[in-house]
């Protein structure tokens, strides 16, 4: 009984540390409607794509973003420059649930020599 016991507690561990939330900061993008990713450092993080399925947990918490420091490069649509802390698949390189956002000046994404500028 104590075996199956701590081979339970050592199962959602695993699972917790695999959903652990991080930090991901640089280009928010939205070209289109409901076509959103992030690209980092590490690279290039999908949100959601128009009728590709469901959107992610917290996808309400990405205020407006031409309210902010934005180029708009498509009529209503641009990127942005942004933090967010997100739970990640890193398999199939999506933000599955999105847990804070905070938009930043387009400058420090722009000076930040890890990022590729959008295209």
């Amino acid at each position: 009984m104590k075996k199956i016991l701590v081979s339970t507690a050592l199962i959602l561990l695993a699972a917790v540390s695999a959903n652990a939330a991080e930090t991901r900061c640089g280009w928010l993008q939205n070209p289109t409607p409901a076509n959103w990713w992030l690209d980092d450092a590490d690279g290039s993080w999908t949100i959601m794509t128009q009728g590709g399925g469901t959107e992610p947990d917290g996808m309400d918490r990405i205020s407006d973003i031409s309210e902010g420091d934005y180029v708009r490069t498509n009529g209503n649509y641009g990127y942005a420059c942004a933090c967010m802390n997100v739970d990640t698949d890193t398999g199939e390189g999506r933000i599955v649930a999105i847990h804070s956002f905070h938009q930043l000046p387009i400058a420090q994404c722009a000076n930040d020599t890890a990022l590729s500028a959008p295209e």
